[in-house]
C-alpha cells in the first residue's frame, strides 16, 4: 500500500528485531532506501549450487503468492532479500551461512515521490483470516504512527583497536603475490586485512547506518542479520548489478586515489589517476571479465566513457556497463556468472581465490560478496559488501583490500587499505 513518506531507518529502528531476519539498503544520492524486517519463507545454503538454489526458491514462492495492492501506476511487488559469502562455503564458526534468502513480513521502500508498505502474510486453511486481517491493521497503524528522524550525527565512543593484521607481514604478502605476478601466475590478485575493535558498550545499528549514510551519500549504506544478534553493515561504492524492466547497468569499479585536501590537489590527484599506467590497467582486467561473463550469457555489453567516483575521502575510476536482459535470464544467474569479480578477487580468479585463501588468515565471509535484492518482475539490485563490518555486540571486525598489479607498491596499497578502514571507523558508534 502506498503511505506517507517515512524514513525506512526509523521503520528499522522501532520494528526489527536482533533474533529476526532483517535486511537495510540506502542510497542517500538517488533518494533510495528499503527496510525488510523478519521472514515469512527463508532458506540458509552452502556450497557451489547456492545461486541456483536460491533461485529455485524464489521462484517456488512466486508459484504460491497472491498479490493485493492498492498502487496505482506504481510496479513495487514483493522483494527477496539475498545475502552471499565470498566463497562456497565459510569456516564453521563463522556467524553468517553461504548464502541467505528471505521474504520478509514486512517491507518498507521509499523512493523520491512516493513511499510504499509491503505486509506478506502466510495464508493456510487453518488460518483465521479475521484475526489477522485485525493484527495487520494494528501493526500498519503502529508503523504508520512513528515520528521522528534520525538526522543527527553522532559522534564514535571511545573504540580500543583490538587486533590489526600484521603490517610487516601484509607487506611480505604483496611482495609475494608481485612475484607470482611477474612470473605470469597471476594478472592480479586483491588481498584484504581486518581490523578489530572493541567499544565500552554494544555498537548502535541504527545510529552507525544513519552515520554512514550521511558520511558515504553516494554509496549504498546496507545492514543484513542472521537472526542470532550480528550484522553485517557497510557502505559500498560498488554496484554488482541493477535491473529495471530488463535494462541492466553494472559498475566496473578499479583504480583508486585518495582525494585531496584542496581543490588544486584534488584535481591533481585526479588526473594522476585518470592517467596511470598501473590504476589503468586494473581498471581494464575487471571490464574485460564483466563483457566476456556476460557475452557467455547472451547478453551484449554496451562500455559507456570511464570516469570518477568520487567518494568523501577516495576516489575510484568508474565505467557504467549497460545491456538488455534477454527474458529467460534472471539477475541471479548474472550474478553468478560475476561474482567474485576482479575488482574483489583477480585474475584468474580461480588461481586468486586459491591464492586469498592461502595468503589471508580470517574468513572473508561476505566481505565483497554479492547482497541485495529480486522482486517479482525480475527487477533487481546487487552490490559488493565491501567497506564493511561485522557487528557483534560490542565487537566488530572492519574489512578493506586492495587490488595488487604490476607496478604496486607495497606502501601505497597498504595506505589505500588504512583510508578505507578509518572511513568506516569514523561512523561506527
Amino acid at each position: 500500500m502506498a503511505i506517507e513518506q517515512v524514513d525506512p531507518l526509523v521503520v528499522f529502528e522501532n520494528i526489527a528485531q536482533f533474533e529476526q531476519l532483517n535486511f537495510y539498503f540506502e542510497h542517500k544520492g538517488k533518494q533510495e532506501a528499503t527496510a525488510a524486517m523478519d521472514a515469512i519463507a527463508h532458506l540458509h545454503l552452502q556450497g557451489k549450487n547456492r545461486f541456483s538454489k536460491v533461485q529455485e526458491f524464489i521462484k517456488s514462492c512466486q508459484a504460491k503468492t497472491v498479490i493485493f495492492s492498492n498502487l496505482n501506476n506504481i510496479a513495487l511487488p514483493p522483494r527477496f532479500f539475498c545475502s552471499f559469502s565470498f566463497f562456497d562455503e565459510n569456516e564453521a564458526n563463522y556467524p553468517f551461512p553461504a548464502a541467505t534468502v528471505f521474504l520478509p513480513r514486512w517491507q518498507i521502500t521509499k523512493c523520491i515521490d512516493f513511499c510504499v508498505l509491503v505486509a506478506n502474510l502466510v495464508i493456510d486453511a487453518k488460518t483465521n483470516l479475521e484475526l489477522l486481517l485485525d493484527e495487520l491493521q494494528n501493526n500498519i497503524q503502529n508503523i504508520l504512527s512513528l515520528d521522528g528522524r534520525l538526522n543527527k550525527y553522532h559522534l564514535p565512543g571511545k573504540l580500543i583497536k583490538k587486533d590489526v593484521s600484521n603490517i610487516d607481514r601484509f607487506k611480505q604478502t604483496i611482495l609475494s603475490a608481485l612475484e607470482s605476478i611477474k612470473q605470469k601466475k597471476l594478472d592480479k590478485i586483491v588481498l584484504a586485512q581486518t581490523l578489530d575493535v572493541l567499544a565500552g558498550k554494544d555498537f548502535s545499528l541504527y545510529n552507525s547506518l544513519n552515520n554512514l549514510r550521511q558520511i558515504h551519500p553516494n554509496c549504498y549504506v546496507f545492514s543484513t542479520s542472521n537472526g542470532k544478534g550480528q550484522n553485517f553493515i557497510g557502505a559500498s561504492p560498488e554496484r554488482l548489478i541493477s535491473i529495471r524492466d530488463r535494462q541492466l547497468v553494472i559498475d566496473a569499479l578499479a583504480g583508486s586515489a585518495p582525494r585531496g585536501k584542496t581543490a588544486t590537489e584534488d584535481a591533481d590527484l585526479a588526473n594522476l589517476l585518470l592517467n596511470s599506467d598501473k590504476e589503468k590497467r586494473e581498471h581494464k582486467v575487471v571490464i574485460d571479465f564483466i563483457t566476456q561473463h556476460l557475452q557467455a550469457l547472451g547478453i551484449e555489453a554496451n562500455i559507456l566513457p570511464p570516469r570518477l567516483r568520487q567518494l568523501c575521502n577516495i576516489q575510484h575510476l568508474w565505467t557504467p556497463i549497460e545491456a538488455k536482459i534477454p527474458v529467460n535470464v534472471h539477475p541471479l544467474e548474472i550474478v553468478a556468472q560475476l561474482h567474485p569479480t576482479p575488482a574483489v578477487a583477480g585474475v584468474s580468479r580461480e588461481l586468486a581465490c586459491a591464492e586469498i585463501r592461502r595468503y589471508e588468515d580470517f574468513e572473508r565471509g561476505l566481505y565483497a560478496a554479492p547482497l541485495g535484492w529480486v522482486d517479482y518482475q525480475g527487477n533487481s539490485e546487487f552490490i559488493v559488501g565491501i567497506r564493511s563490518a561485522l557487528i557483534d555486540g560490542d565487537r566488530a571486525r572492519l574489512y578493506a583490500g586492495a587490488g595488487i598489479v604490476k607496478g604496486s607498491d607495497p606502501d601505497k596499497e597498504l595506505a589505500e587499505i588504512q583510508l578505507k578502514l578509518q572511513a568506516l571507523l569514523k561512523a561506527l558508534v
